[in-house]
């Protein structure tokens, strides 16, 4: 790749290639240049390259006139506190989420402590192209200040959504994969605070990566023999910017992303009914959830921007996204995997339920999710062939092309962060999701 990829808050790339020191400086003054006056936090995810981009980033942010609060090393979740708490004009987090070692890349934030919406970061990849840069005089340059301490708001803010001492009676023993990335930083204590003993694998911050970062079955199958080894009543593995949660029970066996949002949502629906917003790409299980509560429940386009966008509107209780991207707007309007975590043990505590008990009380479905290169000019054409193909069922064009049947459903989309396309398919059996995935690539491939 020779160009970044950029999503609708923020961009991410190769470093060295397709993501240089000089991509990212503009991409930090352009959005510098959209934002009220006040000072900017800056984070990283604890990749081996943030360091440097941290550099890049806090220099040009100075350059241009600007306070930067550094608070180092932090989850992505707790920039969106960190803003917030110091009524920052925005943020950077310096991450590339869960793609490999050698990408990384920058989450912009905006005053209200989410990450950018559509509009704002349309006009920031504007001033970004136009390239048209303000440096002050050597009398307005910004200074930079030290946050002494990045992860005690987030923490209490976590804490009081739960009731922490029913959690603590419980004394749960906890494995926690934080494979090297940014939720180390938090992680022993959040655990601790809740009276877990806890097991921590990758405790340090370093971005040296036990496994690929992305916490998907296929990458966790160490870990998964791990939790079973280790008699602990559930694994939680997060990746490298802690926005993202995968469940392990006490067995071994991989639950997921898409339980992670389903046990939290099922949780606190118990708790505090109203309204829910997830992606088009999230499981049916949350529809059915939803149902049983009474609850309304909100489909958008893939992204949290997207789905931070209605859930404001529409005053949500919970929402997010099923990568295991958890969404409480009592600890803010970003993915949450200390908000996984939090919920998933009350629900254990409150319920006397073990977490695979949790996850088997679900409406149960299978999903399966494929991926291929395609060139982006034959979307259309192939969605529109994908569409005739399927008559039977209800075509839905708000994010790629969804195509509901009775009882499943097939979603294809252009990656946001990959040059991909994905196929998601969900059915009552494996077979089912994967025949359908199957189509799609046909379908596809013969386009």
């Amino acid at each position: 790749m020779s160009e970044p990829i950029i999503s609708v808050s923020g961009l991410r790339g190769v470093v060295g290639r397709s993501l240089t020191p000089e991509t990212v400086l503009r991409y930090a003054c352009a959005l510098a240049a959209g934002l009220p006056d006040g000072p900017i936090v800056l984070t990283r995810d604890g990749r081996a390259t943030g360091r440097m981009l941290a550099d890049v980033v806090r220099g040009a942010l100075c350059a241009a006139g600007r306070t930067v609060i550094d608070a180092g090393i932090a989850a992505t979740p707790t920039t969106g506190v960190l803003v917030r708490s110091y009524a920052a004009a925005g943020g950077v987090q310096i991450s590339a989420s869960h793609n490999p070692a050698e990408y990384n890349g920058m989450k912009l934030f905006s005053p209200c402590g989410r990450v950018l919406d559509a509009a704002a970061g349309s006009e920031v990849l504007r001033r970004y192209r136009e390239g048209d840069i303000a440096w002050v005089e050597h009398g307005l340059v910004g200074d930079v200040q030290a946050c002494p301490k990045p992860i005690d708001e987030h923490l209490r803010l976590v804490l009081k959504t739960v009731d922490a001492e029913a959690i603590r009676q419980r004394g749960f023993r906890v494995l926690l994969d934080a494979n090297h990335g940014a939720g180390s930083i938090m992680g022993r204590r959040f655990l601790e605070s809740l009276g877990c003993e806890t097991i921590i694998l990758g405790g340090e911050p370093d971005g040296l990566f036990d496994h690929p970062p992305e916490p998907t079955a296929e990458n966790l199958e160490s870990v998964c023999r791990r939790v079973a080894e280790s008699e602990v009543e559930v694994g939680f593995c997060q990746d490298p910017d802690a926005d993202r949660l995968a469940i392990i029970d006490a067995d071994g066996r991989y639950l997921g992303e898409e339980y992670t949002l389903a046990i939290c949502l099922d949780h606190v629906l118990q708790l505090r009914p109203g309204p829910v917003v997830i992606n088009c790409a999230t499981s049916r299980m949350n529809e059915d959830i939803a149902r049983n509560h009474a609850a309304p429940l909100f489909r958008t386009a893939v992204g949290e921007a997207n789905v931070v966008e209605v859930m404001l509107t529409q005053t949500a209780v919970f929402g997010g996204e099923g990568n295991g991207g958890p969404i409480n707007p009592q600890v803010g309007y970003v993915r949450d995997s200390f908000v996984g975590m939090a919920t998933a043990l009350e629900a254990m505590a409150v319920r006397d339920r073990t977490i695979a008990e949790l996850a088997d009380d679900l409406p149960r479905y299978e999903i399966h999710k494929t991926k291929m290169a395609v060139d982006r000019e034959k979307i259309p054409a192939v969605l529109t062939e994908l569409e005739r193909r399927f008559p039977e069922a209800t075509a839905d064009y708000q994010d790629g092309l969804r195509l509901d049947f009775p009882e499943s459903w097939l979603l294809v989309r252009a990656s946001n962060t990959e040059p991909i396309i994905r196929a998601i398919a969900e059915a009552k059996t494996h077979d089912e999701a994967v025949r359908l995935c199957a189509q799609a690539a046909e379908i596809i491939a013969a386009g």
